[in-house]
């Protein structure tokens, strides 16, 4: 199986020496995303972690979908959150957005973790696996 890197213009270029996503097979990993706007690369939404969450979220699904994937082939989210307060608030547009693209009903797993973040701004990063068939 080749590895190949995934490329994008419907997501944010990448900051550092690593791609948005690589693909191995039917495996998917998309790195971690934050609340970027694809064209301009400005962070979005400062304080709205709903809408940040919304946006880092459209951001990993044009990943996935540049890899030949869809948003339902997502198999593991992980969410890192900057503050314990924001989490009933991320949850619930996070919820919205999974539930919308997963037409077969079967949510990701997700795990959520509270860390510091690489820019002051982003309140929230998502990294992702999809396996495509």
């Amino acid at each position: 199986m080749t590895k190949t890197a995934v490329r994008t213009t419907g997501a944010p270029a990448p900051a550092h020496t690593f791609h948005q996503g690589v693909r191995k097979g039917p495996f998917v990993q998309v790195s971690g995303q934050g609340p970027q706007d694809p064209a301009s690369g400005e962070y979005l939404h400062p304080g709205d972690v709903a809408a940040q969450t919304t946006r880092t979220l459209e951001n990993v699904r044009a990943i996935v979908e540049a890899a030949g994937a869809s948003f339902d082939d997502v198999v593991m989210l992980r969410v890192y959150l900057t503050r314990r307060e924001d989490f009933p608030v991320m949850n619930e547009a996070y919820g919205a957005f999974v539930q919308e693209h997963c037409p077969s009903g079967v949510l990701p797993s997700r795990t959520t973790v509270f860390v510091g973040l690489p820019r002051e701004e982003m309140l929230v990063e998502i990294d992702a696996l999809a396996i495509t068939d």
